[in-house]
């Protein structure tokens, strides 16, 4: 990236005729960045007045706008909740993220710039048959691209010196040339544009320069204009070719003095003063003679207007592009596709070589050799068509969380094509509405499932390219499935050769130095959240996701480990001061409001999801009233507490009111809570899937196998219909553990001798009758519950009955009730529970049916009931339900009676 220091600051008046240009102390910085941007200030006839003036208005413009219908404390004054420092807390974020966002636009246009790194950022072809290269290593002294297409050589396609091959912030510009094939000529036109994706184009009609030129005389510009014809066209591209062209200056010496725009006007007034008033500009600078360099121009008013109206040439620019073949025709690319490449710091450590930041494919563990990244530019006819358009966001969601590397029968890792073809359509027919998929984002190594992520632009080489993770998210769309990602930003992978750690040859780049910089138990690399530059590169990381795959949601992994700097490993009693003491860390808070405001300002429709451990306050709450902006939170508790009390408490000495507090999480924001009965970090690190809890001893025991598999099944049924039913407007399932998987997950690792056996999917036990298929059939049941009867969507449920010592429960959620009997040996024929509504109850689910492998207890006659007059648990009728032991029903009400 070149930046340019220029001392003059020009301002126009719409209501007079002069404009005044009058030098600053600071200078302006200008970054070019493909494209030229240029920002002009405005001052009045007094300039101190006039700077005076707009600073006030510009404050009050920016405050008004700003803090309109903004409360930093305002969830906890909707809550009732005083807590004197947590809110004082709130208010000085909410200071501090108006004073970053203040020094963002400093140098960032607006946010979605700041959040659009990737456009100029990594390697992108240039419409002016060339590559342009940029990454950012303030550390650095040297950079070069090496690659298989050079040699691997550090000095063939490197970095100019000065500003320009870098800017003072520390981003590196390389521009890598095609190359002119054997026989052709040189474009006519430096700057001569092309069309990679059409074989032809305008230019390739034979149309020459001097006739568009002539077009361009006889149809824009107007008489008396004519000798600006060639200089507005030609001279830029003079320019342009002196300074960035082969032959161009490589150092700021080289380039020689810019004499002042005050020398250069009188200059060129002298050399033009015998042409005629026809070909010179319709004003003139008046010199009073100041010291201080004030000049008054005056100007026609009927040319200024015209002047203004008047928009650029661009379409005779256009019709000199040409196409696809044309080009191929005259050069060959400088950097083909599909080759090998890495970038090349000389660092005052020594040299390195690294794989770039933002690269979008990359190899990380090439059979033991070290990490590349490689260039993907397939040719048109290779590129994917995207056929489908995302669903709209349902009101409930049913996730189907996923890794498409164990997603395959056999021990082996399976492709985003495996997944595509053999997945998806069973995700689609067991009825979920949304898949997430974990492990995407590339990682080096395979056994740590995809959470040290290495490289956060690129899709994992080991499952496909980036091509075929495309169709996978198109036909995932195209079935009515919403794709979300888990991302993790809140740490990186540690390695060096591959990662992002030490990239530069410094310990401080994307990361913090010293204790601060390394996760305290898992070794991993902390972000340094309070830099602009690493905020750019994360917020442009989500936003690539989006604009590239179009991922329609993002789970944030780990919250706890970036939110503190003792990374969540710490007891939490609920006191506020435990969230606003000095272990938090308000930059990682920051960048959390930041990403929720950018995402949802940019993709109205995006899902953003908050895995915590802590559960943050205002995790869901907008961020205009102190809140992170998060739309959903996951409720981890309830997973631990069902394989808790699975592995280590008796079935008699289950608590109910402990299971329905657990399950129900923080009431403020129960239509906010996603949750599981299964956590796939439960089976995955070390543990045992509830399946593998509940049916592997009746599957290993035969005598009593009988007994222990209906215990199993009917506790496996029941927990997910509660967990279902009483949540938030969101449920999750990891694959395979809707038909009750019974392995747990092992990925390959030394301590396995790197075995698949455990690292995969039992599809097949589907295809045969059995428990698995019984449980599949109930978990249908689930989803179509909601589907159909939009179970999730309602208000949470109200909870009437809770019986410890009978091990009963009971809420009712719309016009559904639900009843549960925990009780390992008790069942109760005529058992009483209140309801609200006088009427007639038919039962629409019962865990106990045959079809779902249970023994059918009770019978369909007895699925029809009438409410009963007399009050119980607080309501004024009651119905008397049959309710045997371990088994759960789902009543709706189907008419009810007028009294």
């Amino acid at each position: 990236m070149a930046s340019l220091s220029l001392q003059p600051n020009f301002s126009l008046y719409p209501n007079s005729r002069i404009l005044h240009f009058q030098p600053q102390k600071k200078p302006q910085i200008i970054f070019f960045r493909g494209k030229i941007k240029l920002k002009i200030k405005c001052s009045s006839v007094d300039p101190q007045q006039q700077k005076q003036q707009e600073s006030y208005s510009t404050k009050k413009k920016f405050v008004a706008e700003s803090e309109k219908g903004v409360d930093p404390v305002g969830f906890l004054t909707r809550l009732g909740i005083t807590h004197k420092a947590f809110a004082q807390f709130l208010r000085e974020r909410y200071k501090s993220l108006k004073d970053l966002k203040a020094e963002i636009f400093t140098r960032h246009l607006n946010l979605q710039e700041m959040a659009s790194g990737f456009e100029i950022l990594g390697i992108h072809r240039h419409k002016e048959h060339r590559v342009d290269f940029m990454d950012w290593a303030p550390g650095a002294r040297y950079c070069a691209l090496v690659g298989d297409f050079n040699g691997w050589s550090p000095t063939e396609n490197a970095a100019r010196e000065g500003h320009f091959g870098h800017d003072d912030y520390g981003y590196w510009f390389i521009v890598l040339e095609d190359k002119l094939r054997e026989g052709e000529e040189p474009d006519e036109l430096y700057f001569q544009q092309y069309n990679y994706v059409d074989d032809y184009d305008k230019g390739d009609s034979g149309v020459t320069i001097d006739e568009v030129f002539k077009k361009a005389n006889d149809e824009y510009w107007e008489p008396g204009e004519d000798r600006f014809i060639k200089n507005r066209f030609e001279l830029p591209a003079k320019l342009y070719e002196r300074l960035f062209g082969p032959n161009g200056p490589q150092t700021i010496e080289e380039l020689g003095e810019i004499p002042d725009p005050e020398t250069r006007y009188k200059a060129w007034k002298e050399q033009h003063k015998d042409d005629p008033p026809s070909n010179l500009p319709p004003f003139d600078v008046i010199d009073n003679g100041k010291e201080y360099d004030i000049f008054n121009i005056v100007a026609d008013p009927a040319w200024q207007e015209k002047f203004r109206a008047k928009k650029p040439p661009l379409p005779y620019w256009i019709e000199t592009r040409k196409g696809r073949k044309a080009w191929l025709k005259k050069y060959a690319p400088g950097i083909p596709h599909g080759s090998k490449y890495r970038v090349y710091f000389n660092t005052p450590d020594g040299p390195l070589e690294r794989v770039p930041a933002w690269a979008t494919f990359v190899k990380p563990d090439a059979e033991g050799k070290q990490a590349y990244a490689i260039h993907w530019e397939p040719s048109p006819e290779y590129t994917f068509k995207w056929k489908n358009t995302a669903p709209k966001v349902p009101k409930s969601l049913r996730i189907y969380e996923c890794h498409v590397g164990i997603s395959g029968s056999e021990p082996k890792i399976s492709s985003f094509s495996d997944f595509t073809e053999k997945v998806l359509p069973h995700i689609k027919e067991a009825g979920y509405n949304a898949i997430q998929l974990i492990g995407i984002v590339e990682h080096k190594d395979y056994f740590t499932i995809g959470y040290r992520v290495t490289n956060l632009f690129a899709v994992s080489s080991r499952y496909g390219t980036p091509e075929d993770f495309k169709r996978l998210v198109d036909e995932a769309h195209g079935l009515g499935l919403l794709v979300l990602l888990d991302i993790v930003h809140s740490y990186s992978a540690a390695d060096e050769m591959v990662g992002l750690s030490r990239f530069d040859g410094s310990n401080d780049c994307y990361f913090h130095s010293g204790k601060r910089g390394h996760h305290k138990f898992w070794g991993t690399r902390m972000f340094k959240y309070g830099d602009l530059d690493v905020l750019h590169f994360l917020l442009s990381n989500l936003n690539w996701w989006i604009s590239e795959y179009k991922i329609d949601g993002f789970q944030f992994h780990s919250l706890g480990s970036m939110l503190y700097t003792h990374n969540g490993f710490a007891s939490f009693t609920g006191d506020l001061e435990e969230y606003c003491n000095q272990y938090v860390d308000k930059d990682a808070l920051m960048y959390l409001i930041l990403a929720n405001e950018i995402l949802h300002a940019l993709h109205p429709n995006i899902i953003t999801i908050a895995e915590d451990a802590t559960y943050y306050p205002g995790l869901c709450e907008p961020t205009s009233q102190g809140g992170l902006g998060f739309d959903y939170y996951v409720n981890l508790s309830a997973s631990e507490m069902w394989s808790s009390l699975l592995e280590s408490t008796p079935d008699h000495e289950w608590s109910m009111s402990k299971i329905i507090s657990t399950l129900l999480g923080n009431r403020h924001y129960a239509d906010k809570m996603l949750i599981y009965a299964e956590n796939h970090n439960q089976s995955i690190s070390g543990g045992r899937s509830l399946a593998e809890i509940l049916l592997g001893q009746g599957i290993e025991q035969a005598p009593k196998s009988m007994e222990l598999l209906l215990r199993g099944s009917s506790l496996h049924k029941m927990i997910k219909l509660i967990t279902f039913t009483v949540g938030g407007r969101g449920y999750l399932n990891f694959m395979g553990n809707e038909f009750g998987h019974p392995k747990r997950v092992e990925f390959p690792m030394p301590s396995n001798n790197f075995s698949f056996s455990l690292a995969n999917r039992c599809w097949d036990l589907l295809e045969n009758e059995g428990i698995y298929r019984d449980l599949f059939c109930f978990d249908k049941e689930l989803m179509k519950l909601d589907e159909n009867k939009r179970v999730l969507s309602r208000r949470p449920p109200n909870i009437h009955h809770v019986n410890d010592a009978n091990m009963v429960m009971s809420y009712i959620r719309g016009p559904f009730l639900f009843i549960f009997n925990f009780h390992p040996t008790n069942s109760y024929d005529r058992y009483r529970v209140g309801v609200d509504e006088a009427g007639e109850y038919q039962v629409i689910l019962n865990t106990d049916e045959r079809k779902y492998g249970g023994q059918g207890l009770i019978k369909e006659e007895q699925y029809l009931r009438r409410t009963i007059s007399g009050r119980v648990d607080g309501l004024r009728n009651c119905i008397e339900v049959p309710l045997p032991s371990r088994t759960a029903q789902v009543y709706k009400l189907s008419r009810i009676l007028r009294i």
